[in-house]
Order: structure tokens, then C-alpha cells, then sequence
């Protein structure tokens, strides 16, 4: 068991009414009893609630008569009943009642008429432990092979959890909510997705592997990115004269999630270790960017011309950029920063790094910096990133 099994989380709460959407178990329910204790809660994994308002989500209007008007109510699970949200939107419009709203999906709520109610609620996402969550108790060897979902990283037996957490999944969010008709096939589908991470998408050769058609494996992608399991990472496309690749790189949300999805339990294998760091990387970005707007807009980079030649992460932020290039590596060689040297000629890059697993900082004489791994993990955390 891990030695402190609460992490201070980097989230925050927005004022007025919010969604906050995570995957299970990435702590949104132990969060936000934490922030607001005397918050009536209305959970709907709770069977016999659920089945009650189920049949009758009227009733939440009933049972919120009896609170008074400022008590804030947390709705957790909400996308199991969409309809609730209608209830929830007349209680903002008549008694600015204050709702946090908790969700491991956002795919029937999208589909539902209230339309996350009108941008009455602001909407913020959770992610899994990152360094500046768990502090000394921060493990990369143990991050990259089992993940850092709190469910997972707080278990005695991670490895089993993540197993059950796979199943989990598949029971509660895919075959309870009757996303797929053809589970067989999706189960299928998820080690073929895994393979993918942090790779190019090639949907008609994941359909080709996995033995599906081409539109519903489109299906079964667009069902990751709304079960907030995986993203997608666009091209870079400037207006240029050349022309860059179109198709976006996949990305799950944590590195357990996907090992897992491989059936793949064991010590990080060296082929493994480049996909899962820069995954993670990913995430981390994005944690961080949800409250410190590092930030606004994030791709990757990869001229056609040029088919050896990419740059992980190109972060926009007004009309600035700032280039990134993940390695393994403990040892710096130039044949690392040959992407970062390229995206150089790029307008308005004004910062090239290269984060490796070595200790020693250092600066090419083309202005790439070089960093370890520790120094941009502060960097991040201190919101230094940009000169």
C-alpha cells in the first residue's frame, strides 16, 4: 500500500455549477466529498437510487424540495440517467442551486437534448496521479508499467486491479450503457487499440487486425475518446506551401490502462518504454493544463516530405510555440534533436527541448535545450515552460 493513500489533486473548483469528468476510480468521487463535505450527494451507483430515478427522474426535483437553497448537490455517475440533467437545469434556472456533476463518459450526455445544459455548467476533467500529485512517493519505473489511475496505484495487488479495472470497464461502461451491439468484437477491438498508442491512427489496418468493419472500428474509437480512456493528437497544419500529414496520433490516458489492455504485466520492456513515456507526457500535459493554461492548443509535428523527421508535442500558445521531444535515452546524442533542429525554421518557435533520462542539462549550439526528465517535471509543476 502506498504510504499516503490521499494526494492533494491539482484540481479546482470552478465557481458556479461544473461538470468534472474523469475515468472510474481517478478519485473525482473522493475529491469533491473532500472539497464540499456537507454536499448532498445523489449517487447513481447506488442500485436502488438509480433504479428509482430511472423510472421517475422527476423525483430528484422532490427530493431536492427538502434541502435548503444554498446546499450544494453532487450528482455522481450522472451520465447513467441523462434525463436528470433536465431536472438539474430548472433547479439552476429557478433556485441557483450550486450542482457538481460527475462523469466517466460524456457520449450519452452529448446525445442528450439538454446539451451539457446550455453552458450553464462550466466542464473539467480529472486525470490519473501526476509527480506534482504524489510528490516523493512519485515512481516512473512504476507509473509507466502499472499506471497512476488512485484505484490502481493505491492497491495492494496492482496488477490484479488493473485486470478487474479492464473488466470493469467493459461491464460497466461499455456492455451496462449498450454502447457496442457486438461486445465479442470490441473486446477484441481494445489489445489491437493498445498496439496503437502513440502512433499514427491507421484505422483500416486496426479494422484489418481486429477482424471489423472500418466504420465501426471509426465506432469504437469515437467510444475510447467519450469514456475519456484515450485522445487523439492532431497534425500540425500550418498554412503552408507544404503540405503536412493529416491523421492524428492516439493516445490513452495512462500507461497501466494500456499494458493492461495487452495483457502485458510484467517489468517495462525496452520497446515498450518510448510510447508509454511520451504517452505519459501527454497526460501530464493536459493535467496540468486544465488549471494553469500552459497552453492552448496542442499537436504534433511531421512534415510529409520528410517521413524519419517528427517533434512529439508543438504547444500554441497565443501565437507563440514551444516544440517537444520526449527520449528513453539517458545519454545525449545529436541524432536525438534532429526533429527539434528541423521544426527550428518553423515562424515563432521560440523554446526546442528535449527531455531524456539523463542528469545533465545542456544546450546545443542551435538553441536546443536538453533537458532531464526531473527538470521539465518542475518546470511543468512551476508553470516555468515557456522563456
Amino acid at each position: 500500500m502506498v504510504a499516503n493513500p490521499q494526494y492533494k489533486r491539482l484540481t479546482k473548483a470552478p465557481k458556479g455549477s461544473f461538470f468534472l469528468f474523469g475515468v472510474r476510480g481517478v478519485g473525482k468521487s473522493t475529491w469533491a466529498l473532500t472539497q464540499f463535505p456537507n454536499a448532498h450527494l445523489v449517487d447513481l451507483l447506488d442500485e436502488g437510487r438509480y433504479q428509482t430515478l430511472l423510472a421517475n427522474p422527476g423525483q430528484l426535483a422532490l427530493e431536492l424540495r427538502d434541502l435548503s437553497a444554498n446546499r450544494l448537490v453532487i450528482l455522481d455517475e450522472v451520465q447513467r440517467i441523462p434525463a436528470l440533467l433536465n431536472e438539474v437545469h430548472r433547479a439552476i434556472e429557478t433556485t441557483r442551486r450550486r450542482f457538481v456533476l460527475l462523469g466517466s463518459s460524456a457520449r450519452r450526455l452529448k446525445t442528450a437534448t439538454t446539451n451539457l445544459l446550455a453552458g450553464r455548467a462550466t466542464v473539467a476533467t480529472m486525470y490519473p496521479l501526476v509527480p506534482a500529485e504524489l510528490g516523493e512517493d512519485f515512481d516512473l519505473e512504476r507509473v509507466l508499467r502499472f499506471g497512476s489511475i488512485p484505484l490502481v496505484w493505491q492497491a495492494e495487488d496492482p496488477r490484479a486491479t488493473l485486470d478487474a479495472y479492464v473488466q470493469l470497464y467493459v461491464r460497466e461502461e461499455i456492455k451496462a450503457e449498450a454502447l457496442v451491439r457486438n461486445l465479442p468484437a470490441f473486446l477484441r477491438f481494445l489489445p489491437m487499440a493498445a498496439l496503437f498508442h502513440g502512433q499514427v491512427i491507421n484505422v483500416a489496418g486496426l479494422a484489418r487486425d481486429s477482424a471489423t468493419a472500418r466504420k465501426t472500428v471509426e465506432g469504437y474509437l469515437e467510444i475510447l475518446q467519450d469514456t475519456l480512456l484515450a485522445s487523439l493528437l492532431p497534425a500540425f497544419e500550418p498554412r503552408l506551401r507544404v503540405r503536412e500529414r493529416k491523421h492524428p496520433k492516439f493516445y490513452w490516458v495512462d500507461p497501466g490502462l494500456v499494458r493492461a489492455a495487452k495483457r502485458q504485466h510484467g517489468p517495462v520492456a525496452a520497446e515498450e518504454r518510448g510510447a508509454l513515456l511520451e504517452g505519459w507526457i501527454f497526460t501530464l500535459l493536459r493535467a496540468h493544463n486544465e488549471q494553469a493554461d500552459l497552453f492552448e492548443e496542442a499537436s504534433y509535428w511531421a512534415p510529409l516530405q520528410a517521413h524519419q523527421t517528427e517533434v512529439d508535442f508543438l504547444l500554441r500558445r497565443r501565437r507563440e510555440y514551444l516544440a517537444i521531444e520526449i527520449k528513453t535515452q539517458s545519454r545525449f546524442s545529436h541524432t536525438l534533436v534532429s526533429g527539434l533542429r528541423a521544426i527550428g525554421e518553423l515562424p515563432k518557435v521560440v523554446r526546442r527541448l528535449l527531455v531524456y533520462l539523463g542528469d545533465r542539462r545542456l544546450r546545443t549550439d542551435d538553441g536546443v535545450e536538453v533537458w532531464p526528465l526531473q527538470t521539465f517535471l518542475d518546470a511543468v509543476a512551476g508553470e516555468k515552460l515557456w522563456p
